[in-house]
């Protein structure tokens, strides 16, 4: 079951965006406005609303740790608050003065992506509140945009469209038609694909258009292969333009995604076999945005009745999901020794195939790799190092584990996104 728990109708206008931290909910609307809400009993902050913008507000979002808040206007100005007294930290104008339409936290806090009527997309640093980077599409305004889970690709999405793809350089690696009338909201799933770990950068995206279509990708990226993305399967049967779609925050909790239309529904989809699981009706207007919390089984859609609608899935919704995720699980337990070796190929790991096969891994050994596993049974080290540190250790010569001395079958570096995110997160804490 899915109940309607609370009604937010403090807007005036609107809604057009809604968006979860760990302890609140940011909704911002035509009015110009952004209000922020509390979990615990969804009141409203004192501080709030955060007034700054001098024309309609479209896009906002927290960085991972919810202590900043971005937010976006017709105003061409990308504003970042401190979400714990309501503060302004920084205001970063789009170069062009374009309308900014949508805007983003990179997962490690250190960037924020605006973008914009114009068809320009902006990296911002997250701390100097500078611009780092920027690109621009052929055609179309810039209306959607998602980060990888890793941080290593942004992909936008136009009102013509294309779907583009850019590295973390700003260069840009793929565009391509999707979907024919325009594209309205894309999303990144956190939880890799194939049951691997999330650094190995392989992710299920999701867009949604003017054509009434979700279309569901797999998008890879590793030094190996490059980069690649690759159509999936398309959710279609929608009688009207779906506006935005979000993957749940935490894909191990409940595997569901919504999708929004313009018939005032929304549709709560199981990923894996693109069920429908409930349709929720309660909004009078056009439901325009949709969002998961990261810690709580709540989801929030706003609408342009000017009212923000918080839905509660019961513990059968949980249970019916981790059943699903039980049946993949299931299914990888089911792949052959040669089965990993491809899956490790593709995701830029080719220089482990050697030392899996000696040891024959299967679908079921590699569900039950651990740390100590992998450096005790297969040799792989498991231990994390500044990079510097390690390219200086392996220039030397040197083919053993600085921490265990044992010999290193491969010196192939992976990179800690992890921990990286774990420190930025701190130096965003303790730096203001």
């Amino acid at each position: 079951m899915v109940k309607l728990i609370h009604t937010l109708a403090d807007h005036g206008d609107d809604v057009n965006c809604c968006a979860f931290s760990i302890s609140l909910l940011a909704t911002c609307s035509l009015d110009k406005t952004i209000r922020l809400y509390s979990l615990s009993d969804f009141t409203e902050l004192p501080h709030s609303p955060l007034k700054f913008h001098t024309y309609a507000v479209h896009c906002c979002r927290f960085s991972p740790s919810g202590h900043v808040l971005a937010s976006c206007s017709t105003d061409g100005t990308t504003v970042l608050w401190n979400t714990q007294n309501g503060q302004t930290l920084a205001v970063m104008e789009q170069p062009s003065g374009s309308p900014v339409r949508v805007c983003q936290f990179s997962p490690d806090s250190t960037c924020v992506a605006s973008g914009a009527a114009d068809g320009t997309v902006v990296l911002w640093n997250a701390q100097s509140y500078k611009l780092y980077r920027c690109g621009s599409v052929k055609d179309g305004s810039l209306v959607a945009c998602a980060f990888s889970p890793n941080g290593n690709l942004l992909v936008t999405g136009s009102s013509c469209g294309d779907l583009t793809v850019w590295d973390d350089k700003m260069r840009c690696l793929h565009s391509e038609k999707a979907h024919d009338l325009g594209i309205t909201c894309c999303d990144f799933s956190s939880q890799p694909v194939s049951g691997g770990e999330q650094g190995l950068q392989f992710f299920r995206l999701a867009s949604c258009g003017q054509d009434c279509q979700i279309k569901i990708w797999v998008v890879s990226f590793t030094h190996v292969l490059g980069f690649e993305l690759k159509y999936k399967s398309t959710l279609s049967g929608h009688c009207a333009p779906v506006l935005a779609c979000a993957f749940s925050h935490d894909g191990q909790m409940i595997k569901l995604y919504s999708c929004l239309n313009k018939y005032k529904a929304v549709f709560v989809v199981f990923q894996n076999t693109e069920n429908i699981l409930y349709t929720l009706t309660q909004h009078t207007r056009y439901v325009t945005t949709c969002a998961f919390a990261p810690s709580v089984l709540l989801l929030a859609t706003g609408s342009m009745d000017k009212t923000v609608n918080i839905w509660q899935f019961d513990v059968e919704t949980l249970c019916q999901a981790r059943s699903m995720e039980d049946q993949l699980k299931q299914f990888t337990e089911d792949w052959s020794e040669e089965d990993v070796s491809m899956w490790l190929c593709t995701q830029g790991l080719k220089d482990l195939v050697g030392i899996f096969k000696i040891n024959n891994i299967d679908g079921k050994e590699l569900l039950n790799l651990t740390k100590e596993s992998l450096a005790d049974d297969l040799k792989i080290d498991g231990y994390s190092y500044e990079r510097e540190a390690m390219e200086n250790w392996i220039s030397k010569k040197k083919r053993t584990s600085p921490m265990t001395n044992l010999v290193l079958p491969s010196v192939v570096l992976t990179p800690n996104r992890t921990l990286k995110m774990a420190i930025n997160r701190w130096l965003e804490t303790h730096q203001k």
